[in-house]
């Protein structure tokens, strides 16, 4: 993909360091909050870190029985690759640039035309420039926030496989409906942030998730509590990472690692959506207004809504 650039030594660093992080959801949450705690200024790291933990959250609760019962074999093994390729495609895209940001601190000048040998948009490139000079923080965040969600809209989202397999499935529609996802933004207490996952095939909206996400996770409220949490909660894939906390127990996934094992991905050449598309304005605005509210019962509701019907199913239909 890279041809003979890869044996210039920064190529080779960027394509290498990339290569031993992107092996799973484990490695990319770590990699994504070490380099934040080594960057702070970079604040869309901490939030692909915490949005990485649940990404292996959801993977991990196919596995449990209620999951299991409901949704068979091939429909959780399509829903397991959603989130894997997704993920993994944001990360070889994110990850590059992080490093090229890395490698001009220490180099004290912009290294970033070395992202065209990544085929990071130009969109990113011309960003990351301004943020050089202007050190304007949020304005990079929301244009990480952007990039990544245009990423992944062809590869994944447009994508007819996962198009006929996943998005126009019952489940994915059902769970989209009754807003049973969340991205969630846990403590070392009781106290639970974060917001619904809905209309994930709608780039705006995911674009809109993103930013109010951010907004949650970088307030005053949240933000000293969700560090703390991840320093100090080291990521497994298991809900029982935070659940721990809860003062209600509910049966824990095994960890990640135990569940599933590491996926080869095919990496084509990308194209540059910012040449093909460009952005609208709306997708530069943050929400009026974000609410804080500890999120704990409504979401739990809901998911004892889901291990209820399964319980009770079970009662009267043992061998379902």
């Amino acid at each position: 993909m890279y041809g003979d650039d890869s044996f210039d030594p920064y190529i080779h660093y960027i394509i290498n360091t990339t290569r031993k992080h992107n092996k799973d959801n484990i490695s990319r949450t770590k990699a994504y909050q070490n380099f934040y705690l080594e960057n702070p200024e970079i604040k869309w790291a901490f939030l692909a870190s915490m949005v990485s933990r649940n990404a292996g959250w959801n993977m991990t609760d196919l596995q449990l029985q209620p999951f299991k019962k409901i949704l068979g074999k091939k429909e959780r093994d399509q829903l397991f690759m959603t989130y894997e390729r997704a993920n993994w495609l944001i990360f070889s895209d994110a990850f590059p640039q992080l490093l090229v940001y890395n490698l001009s601190k220490q180099a004290e000048k912009p290294l970033f035309y070395l992202l065209k040998k990544f085929h990071v948009s130009s969109f990113m490139i011309e960003q990351w420039m301004l943020f050089w000079e202007r050190q304007e923080r949020d304005k990079l965040m929301i244009a990480l926030i952007i990039n990544e969600q245009n990423v992944i809209q062809g590869p994944v989202v447009k994508q007819t496989y996962f198009q006929y397999h996943v998005f126009n499935q019952l489940p994915y529609i059902m769970q989209n409906f009754l807003r049973l996802n969340a991205v969630l933004f846990p403590t070392s207490s009781s106290e639970v942030y974060g917001s619904y996952v809905y209309g994930f095939t709608n780039i705006s909206k995911r674009i809109g998730l993103g930013v109010r996400l951010a907004n949650i996770l970088y307030s005053p409220k949240v933000y000293d509590k969700s560090l703390y949490f991840a320093k100090t909660q080291e990521h497994t894939g298991s809900r029982r990472d935070y659940e721990s906390y809860l003062p209600a127990h509910y049966p824990y996934a095994p960890m990640l690692r135990v569940l599933y094992p590491v996926i080869k991905h095919q990496d084509n050449i990308r194209q540059d959506w910012w040449k093909t598309g460009g952005i609208p304005s709306k997708w530069w605005q943050t929400p009026k207004e974000t609410s804080l509210a500890d999120m704990k019962k409504t979401y739990y509701r809901k998911r004892d809504l889901l291990f209820g019907y399964y319980y009770m199913k079970y009662a009267i239909k043992p061998d379902w």
